[in-house]
């Protein structure tokens, strides 16, 4: 085990201490299903757009992305680029559409029932089969979340892997638990503050500490010229386009992503939607820059190449802080795991408790029952997580990017055309989530030429164009009680401006 600073064990003890007593207080707010699942559909701008951030940006950001720029450079920027435009066009396109459909459609809380209501659809497998996809893909992306907490907990208290994944996993579950979505949406801002945090004071050291932006650059060009170069990798090749359309492909994830889509079905008003916007735009721009920086801040700074790119933040960290602020920094870490973990664990939940359950039993539950069935799925979800999750030498962002690309592609293009185009049928968004996740799954798997290209692309590609095929050819198209709930909910939109 390292020597550790008591000043380190103090600030993490802290931390945990902050976010275990906001769940605890979260707790008996929580009265019901709606509460638990989407905190009363009371969300200010700030704390709905603070929340999204930072359940979107789980470890990968303090882990994979600054990795990532340590070994390719300003290559990763792409990423960043793709996923910025991405958080601008969730905001603009859907909050508003889906806050209001889902509140007049019997206040549905999970994306599953929102889609079965919004087509009337009086089959179980469009319901079903989105509540399926949800739960596979969020393993995964659960699971990487456990991953980047078990090398935290690995690196700075010397914990072994496995038991370190454990007590990640622990702590998570103590809030989401009890507390719910309030739990969740509070601690999110916290940790998002506190995640920002860290990702400004390393670079704004680093920096600093080089001798200013001239010397900086200077450093990292001494590595490699190549390293500062936005249209070339690392070995001075002209970036493909297959590249630039696979980074910033990433993008496309969000209208797919439930943990983030939550937080625009509670917030308190639709009307609020476009403050929330502008918060959550300049937050994503903020977090994604810096974290390139960091990587960038390694390059420049690290005497030796670390064997692990995805601990850098932890090495500089460690190397230019005092101990109290180095252990609060990296405390930022685990505030990225949770904060993410815990909005998915809440989403597969919620899924489980008012989707699939209902189904499976054939009966009408109570709000009550709904709630009980909700926090015990959280566990047993956590529990096949954490199995996952106990192979250390997978990499953070490979396990993120299969389960983006998943939900990006099933979810995302139904969920989209849903809130624009009348004519799309059932029929139509069943095609879509099919098409778009066996899509994903089997252009992974694949390796060479075409097949390097991004899965999301060609599964959110694919999905569109299964979504209007179908709803084309669909003979029965929509009834008139469901053209009519559509032309209403049209209304209220524009009544909201």
């Amino acid at each position: 085990m390292p020597d550790l600073s008591i000043s380190t064990i103090v600030a993490f003890m802290a931390y945990v201490a902050i976010v275990l007593s906001i769940g605890f207080y979260a707790y008996f707010r929580t009265k019901n299903a709606t509460d638990y699942f989407l905190g009363g559909r009371d969300l200010s701008p700030s704390v709905s757009a603070i929340s999204a951030g930072a359940s979107d940006m789980s470890g990968w950001v303090l882990l994979g992305l600054p990795g990532y720029a340590y070994l390719a450079g300003l290559e990763a920027a792409w990423i960043s680029i793709g996923l910025v435009i991405g958080v601008a066009a969730n905001w603009l396109l859907m909050a508003k559409r889906l806050r209001i459909y889902s509140a007049l459609l019997g206040d549905a809380v999970t994306l599953p029932t929102y889609l079965q209501r919004r087509f009337t659809d009086k089959t179980p497998w469009l319901k079903s089969i989105a509540s399926v996809s949800i739960l596979l893909f969020f393993l995964f992306y659960v699971g990487s979340g456990l991953i980047a907490g078990g090398k935290l907990f690995n690196e700075v208290f010397g914990f072994d892997y496995h038991m370190a994944v454990i007590v990640s996993v622990v702590l998570i579950l103590f809030y989401t638990l009890f507390g719910g979505f309030l739990a969740v949406s509070w601690t999110d801002v916290f940790q998002g503050l506190l995640m920002l945090l860290a990702l400004a004071c390393v670079p704004i050291l680093v920096i600093s500490q080089t001798g200013g932006v001239d010397q900086f650059i200077a450093q990292i060009n001494q590595q490699n010229s190549q390293l500062l170069n936005l249209f070339t990798d690392v070995e001075g090749n002209v970036l493909g386009w297959m590249m630039i359309v696979s980074t910033m492909g990433w993008g496309l994830g969000y209208f797919g992503q439930p943990h983030i889509l939550a937080r625009f079905m509670a917030i308190r008003s639709a009307s609020e939607t476009e403050q929330a916007a502008t918060i959550g735009v300049v937050w994503a721009l903020s977090c994604y820059l810096l974290a390139i920086l960091v990587g960038l801040s390694g390059i420049a700074y690290l005497p030796e190449v670390l064997p692990d790119s995805e601990k850098v933040f932890i090495a500089l960290t460690s190397l230019i802080f005092h101990p109290l602020i180095a252990g609060i920094l990296l405390a930022a870490i685990l505030a990225a795991i949770m904060s993410t973990v815990d909005s998915q664990l809440l989403v597969c939940s919620s899924s489980l408790a008012e989707d699939l359950y209902p189904l499976v039993t054939k009966k009408d539950v109570s709000a009550e029952k709904r709630l009980q069935i909700g926090r015990i799925a959280v566990v047993v979800l956590a529990m096949m997580a954490t199995v996952l999750a106990m192979e250390p030498d997978n990499k953070v962002l490979d396990v993120v990017s299969y389960a983006w690309a998943g939900l990006g592609a099933s979810l995302g293009p139904a969920i989209l055309v849903s809130l624009y185009w009348r004519r799309m049928t059932a029929r139509g968004a069943l095609a879509g989530v099919l098409i778009g996740g066996v899509t994903v799954m089997i252009w992974s798997r694949a390796e060479g030429g075409i097949f390097d290209l991004y899965a999301l692309v060609p599964g959110f590609v694919l999905s569109l164009v299964a979504i209007v095929t179908v709803s084309l050819m669909d003979k029965r198209g929509l009834d008139s009680s469901t053209e009519q709930s559509f032309k209403d909910m049209h209304q209220q939109v524009i009544a909201s401006k």
